[in-house]
């Protein structure tokens, strides 16, 4: 598929292995990459395992890419907003096998996904946009906000707070922590369970229960194109 997302496909279950220098930084190609992926996973008729390398799921967008223009910077973002729009409306489940750390856009594939098994260690968790001097963008907030705890959505987007994986679970941006040696397994073991399901139902329930949300994030994203521009 991709030297950045390699794709694999052994029955009915798609992993995509994001794979992108020390940070498995999140740059256009990566997120074209992610789009190809999910295209052939859509006509695979898979559920889905996202997952990093050890040590890391992503830290997020390409600082190089952000840094290199305003115009740059806001394509970025929207391609990136974008991509988690579609991931909370895929109509397949979506499951995140993190590896270890899940940095800003890295998190934000957390927060994405359906299901998310993260890696127990010395790992951090969560959303730094306020620590590197970056004001948080209205995608990023409404995902946040859907998707963490009460009481973590302050602490993570407006404090910049990071969490370790344990934390991370009562945050939000998690479902359950297992050892680095169990982590790909228990990836498998919930994708074949979630083949039981009927993906009509899943997908229609999905858009269902999500409604709301997606019609936030739509208007969130054009409101940071028109003000990151």
């Amino acid at each position: 598929m991709s030297e950045l997302i390699s794709y694999h496909l052994e029955d009915g279950i798609a992993t995509l292995t994001l794979s992108n220098g020390k940070v498995n930084a999140i740059s256009p190609d990566v997120i074209a990459a992610f789009n190809a992926a999910l295209d052939q996973a859509v006509s695979d008729r898979a559920v889905v395992i996202i997952t990093g390398t050890p040590g890391i799921l992503s830290g997020g967008y390409d600082l190089k890419v952000m840094t290199s223009g305003p115009k740059e910077a806001v394509a970025l973002v929207t391609a990136g907003s974008t991509l988690a729009r579609r991931l909370l409306s895929h109509p397949f489940p979506v499951i995140v096998a993190c590896p270890g750390h899940a940095v800003a856009k890295g998190a934000f594939l957390l927060l994405s996904a359906d299901y998310r098994i993260g890696t127990d260690g010395p790992f951090s968790i969560g959303l730094n946009e306020v620590q590197i001097g970056m004001t948080m963008h209205h995608a990023g907030i409404e995902i946040a906000r859907d998707r963490l705890s009460k009481s973590a959505f302050p602490r993570s987007v407006i404090n910049g707070e990071m969490f370790n994986p344990k934390s991370a679970v009562d945050a939000g941006f998690l479902d359950v922590v297992v050892s680095a040696e169990e982590l790909q397994g228990a990836a498998l073991a919930a994708a074949r369970q979630l083949k039981k399901i009927n993906m009509t139902a899943h997908k229609n329930t999905k858009l269902k229960v999500r409604k709301e949300f997606l019609e936030a994030l739509d208007n969130a994203i054009i409101l940071d194109q028109e003000h990151l521009g």
